[in-house]
């Protein structure tokens, strides 16, 4: 599940020639690949093949919600599964991706409703995390942190049964390069893990985002990510 460090293992299996590699960012203003996600949201028949064109591997959200899809669809995939701490993973989640992609009450949602007006690709990319993230994932619930821990343990345990031991790493990004590498049977690269995406960063670079939409702006250079060592 997103904020498990997924930014961080999108960058780390790039690194390694298992990119480019898929993740909730890869579709900003990409109208065509949300829309598809969408339908298969709406339990519409998938063509995995045609909805990851040009991709060796994925993590976070859309991919995990179709998690078992995609492992029957790609029987000789490895499958990493991170994990993190219950209490901090939901903090990290309320505290980006829930506030930015998720339609909240007053000034913060007229904001919202003024950024989707201006900019059709993230319109479109919050619609399709309602439907994956917090109704499909969550059902509707995830303001309830009892409920909502509950369903990321419930993921954990139901991939860890699921998926052949053979074929799964348990991963914490913590861990850095060797239990990847190990896993991929692929050298350690001589190089600092690349640790990404921290809360603080993801607020940064929504506030920017935020700025750029509502001033009619082109984007930064670079895409606004920090790195956090």
């Amino acid at each position: 599940m997103g904020r498990t460090g997924t930014y961080s293992l999108k960058a780390a299996l790039e690194r390694l020639g298992r990119g480019p590699c898929h993740h909730m960012s890869s579709l900003d203003g990409d109208v065509d690949r949300i829309r598809g996600w969408e339908a298969a949201a709406q339990g519409e028949r998938v063509a995995w093949d045609e909805l990851l064109e040009g991709y060796q591997a994925t993590v976070d959200w859309p991919s995990c919600y179709f998690w078992q899809e995609l492992l029957d669809a790609y029987q000789d995939a490895k499958v990493i599964l991170t994990v993190r701490d219950t209490g901090r993973w939901y903090a990290s989640v309320r505290d980006t991706i829930y506030r930015s992609s998720h339609r909240q009450p007053g000034w913060p949602g007229m904001l919202m409703r003024l950024e989707d007006g201006a900019c059709r690709g993230l319109r479109c990319r919050r619609r399709m995390c309602e439907r994956v993230i917090w109704e499909g994932t969550f059902g509707a619930r995830f303001g309830d942190p009892e409920y909502a821990m509950g369903v990321f343990e419930w993921h954990t345990a139901h991939v860890l049964a699921a998926v052949p031991a053979d074929r799964l790493l348990v991963y914490e990004v913590c861990q850095g390069w060797e239990p990847l590498c190990d896993f991929l049977r692929v050298p350690v690269p001589d190089e600092p893990f690349p640790h990404l995406n921290d809360t603080a960063a993801f607020q940064s670079m929504a506030a920017r985002r935020r700025r750029r939409v509502l001033t009619l702006r082109p984007p930064e250079p670079g895409g606004g990510q920090t790195a956090v060592r």
